[in-house]
């Protein structure tokens, strides 16, 4: 049996939303969102962040900044016992012809090709309408968190889970 996988959106989700975090300095988890992680690597989950970058795509940083930035949230998490198996991005902007940029499932592909899960058995966990459609076109059950950006999106959401922030829907997704 393959493992099963979270695919967790970063910004809004796992640490607090930034207008394009560009500053190691300033990622900020929310508070349980390290003890969800970590929760969901006890019980034998994969963890993925996926996250669009468009911030490398505007100019307002560039690929070393964001290695320092993922390189950060990893030892963050570590320092609370947490472990994410692969951070997949898309650097691209909103006009550019991609096939990575979230709702498409290019970083789920390749998460799956790195991983070897079925993302109809995943679920996809973010603060945007994106990291919905993005779930739901890959069949994984679809959670929106109400952090970050996801109180705008509630109203109309397409996600199966509307919850508060990571750690509720660890809990719901464990069955705590």
């Amino acid at each position: 049996m393959t493992r099963r996988f979270a695919l967790i959106d970063r910004d809004g989700t796992i640490n607090v939303e930034k207008h394009y975090l560009s500053d190691p300095d300033q990622l900020e988890l929310y508070p349980g969102a390290a003890a969800a992680i970590r929760a969901l690597n006890q019980a034998g989950w994969g963890v993925a962040v996926i996250t669009n970058q468009s911030g490398i795509a505007r100019g307002y940083f560039d690929m070393a900044r964001l290695d320092a930035i993922h390189a950060r949230l990893t030892e963050m998490l570590a320092t609370e016992g947490a472990h994410i198996d692969g951070i997949y991005l898309c650097p691209h902007g909103p006009d550019d012809d991609c096939d990575c940029r979230k709702p498409l499932p290019g970083m789920v592909e390749q998460a799956v090709a790195e991983h070897g899960f079925d993302p109809k058995l995943a679920v996809m966990i973010g603060d945007k309408e994106v990291d919905v459609e993005l779930g739901l076109a890959v069949g994984a059950k679809t959670f929106l968190v109400r952090t970050g950006h996801g109180h705008k999106h509630v109203e109309g959401t397409k996600a199966a889970h509307v919850v508060d922030d990571l750690a509720q829907a660890v809990a719901v997704i464990l069955g705590g």
